[in-house]
């Protein structure tokens, strides 16, 4: 039985913690164990995903218990009054701390309408050619952290879409890097019963921490 590390279970709300490589559920594919049957088997009840996210994207991911919950959690997402906080190592020495406001494509196809998209960001740490990078996208677009940091000429490593094939390689072979270095690690939003305020972690996994300590990066516990 494959199962997840709970982060969260309280009321009408369950977090878990998302390794790397699992879809959410089966419409974005067609793999046996998607996240959300792993947390309804875990709790022997239907649960409701509110967010998304990517597969190589390890960390924070937030279910409902019904569909009331789900619509509301949902409404604080689009009226943004969530916060996500993602950890990513990009190729590159990343500015001090800045927002991205570009525009980016409905879907993956380039030609499709341009939408807005915000992303705020702060470098962490600096090793060599790489930065540890903090982001918090203040809107929710497709791929929305790895294509604005790509489009400061920071990619992230082992990105295998929007990334740097030479830099995937070399962390992959020194480091033991065999995922995309974006780590989801907080959620925080209104409760959805009360409006008190609700912060969710997930620590960094070791598939990514490993690396980088091997890399040079200086982590706290």
């Amino acid at each position: 039985m494959h199962t997840l590390q709970i982060l969260l279970e309280e009321g009408s709300l369950v977090a878990v913690d998302k390794p790397s490589g699992m879809l959410v559920h089966r419409g974005w594919g067609r793999d046996r164990v998607v996240a959300m049957t792993v947390v309804r088997d875990l709790l022997g009840r239907r649960v409701y995903p509110v967010h998304r996210l990517d597969r190589g994207t390890s960390g924070v991911l937030l279910f409902a218990l019904d569909p009331g919950t789900a619509r509301a959690v949902q409404e604080r997402f689009q009226e943004g009054r969530v916060e996500k906080r993602y950890l990513a190592l990009v190729r590159g020495v990343a500015p001090e701390a800045g927002l991205i406001d570009h525009p980016l494509p409905r879907a993956k196809d380039k030609r499709s309408e341009r939408i807005p998209a915000v992303t705020e960001f702060r470098c962490v740490q600096v090793v060599g050619r790489y930065s540890l990078v903090e982001a918090v996208p203040h809107t929710g677009r497709l791929h929305q952290v790895r294509r604005h940091l790509k489009h400061l000429s920071l990619p992230l490593v082992g990105d295998v879409e929007y990334g740097k094939g030479e830099h995937n390689r070399l962390f992959r072979e020194r480091h033991g890097l065999h995922r995309l270095a974006l780590h989801a690690a907080s959620l925080a939003l209104p409760h959805p019963a009360d409006d008190r305020p609700l912060r969710i972690e997930a620590p960094l996994p070791e598939d990514l921490r490993g690396p980088l300590v091997s890399a040079g990066f200086l982590l706290g516990d």
